[in-house]
């Protein structure tokens, strides 16, 4: 995220606020912030005496200002960086007051995840008038695989489009999760390598032939067989493969091919900018709309509503989500 880069930089060029407000509902860019500021700010040697880990839980805003207004010794600041703020949700206002007049030789560093200060409210205004307040928005799902490869190419990896769509379906929108996979990756394979679907079965699990991906491909291509096996291989291995989830997929995929037919400039590049998808998948959309003309693409999605009813429990008492799957398939492809 570019705004979370321009604070690093700004650290790193020696401009260090007294006040950090770090909010939303993506913690990943909270966490790296953060940290960064931990590991960087201070001498390795300055940090016994001046630096702090405070929790929400575990403290008060009156604690964290008292320990505010304090001196750093033997150094020229001290940083204070207090995890978990959001449980201080309650009182966070009443950090108002410092907020308004921080220690200038004090970095303090709120890390309030989940959850944002309101816009209107004094604390706001305070922090962005002393110091900065950042605010970390969860990335949809059709921008994780573009952050996937955008953050391996800083590496020196690159993936292929399809093994970026694979960590994308296996762990969402998550992005401590993907960090973690990618960096189990960076531990086993050489710089300069492309992450490929093989090399993510390998080591993270994931089937490179049976995944929501390849079941998604089978049903636009109308090939039975493969998507029959797909979703045996589901029916065997239900918690790796929640019904809820590929529901959602599908659901996903035919209201792109929905939106596909209502275009009029149908070539590669703007299909790939009004679906919103990497230009490699616009063949897959190509092919799915030959085979779902759109009354049948309107049909499928209600098939799909009436599915998601279903696996929630709604009239159908003692059916398995891989029978459900299975009917909703015979349906779709019919």
């Amino acid at each position: 995220m570019d705004e979370a880069r321009q604070i690093v930089n700004s650290i790193q060029s020696g401009k260090i606020e007294p006040v950090y407000f770090l909010m939303g509902e993506e913690p990943y860019y909270i966490d790296k912030i953060a940290d960064f500021i931990a590991d960087n700010v201070l001498q390795e040697e300055e940090k016994g005496f001046n630096q702090i880990v405070m929790y929400g839980r575990d403290t008060s805003i009156d604690e964290i200002a008292s320990n505010a207004k304090r001196y750093p010794m033997m150094a020229e600041r001290q940083v204070i960086i207090v995890k978990e703020a959001q449980d201080l949700s309650r009182t966070i206002e009443q950090l108002t007051a410092y907020a308004e007049n921080p220690q200038p030789t004090t970095t303090l560093v709120m890390c309030y995840k989940y959850k944002k200060i309101d816009k209107r409210k004094k604390l706001y205004k305070a922090v962005a008038k002393t110091g900065v307040i950042f605010e970390s928005k969860r990335l949809y799902e059709n921008q994780v695989a573009q952050w996937i490869q955008t953050t391996l190419k800083t590496r020196n990896y690159s993936i292929s489009p399809k093994g970026a769509q694979m960590l994308v379906e296996f762990l969402g929108n998550d992005l401590g999760k993907i960090e973690n996979e990618l960096q189990k990756l960076q531990l086993i394979v050489p710089e300069g390598t492309q992450i490929t679907p093989e090399l993510i079965e390998e080591n993270i699990g994931i089937s490179k032939d049976f995944n929501n991906f390849e079941l998604r491909k089978a049903v636009g291509m109308k090939d039975t067989l493969k998507a029959h096996r797909i979703i045996n291989y589901f029916a065997q291995n239900p918690k790796d493969n929640p019904l809820v989830v590929t529901i959602s997929l599908l659901f996903s995929y035919f209201s792109q091919l929905l939106q596909y037919h209502g275009l009029s400039d149908k070539s590669k590049g703007n299909v790939a900018r009004q679906l919103k998808i990497n230009p490699y998948f616009v063949s897959d959309y190509t092919t799915g709309a030959r085979n779902y003309p759109m009354k049948k693409v309107s049909g499928v999605i209600s098939l799909l509503h009436e599915a998601d009813v279903k696996s929630k429990g709604v009239g159908s008492v003692n059916v398995s989500q891989g029978d459900l799957l299975k009917e909703l398939l015979v349906k779709i492809m019919h």
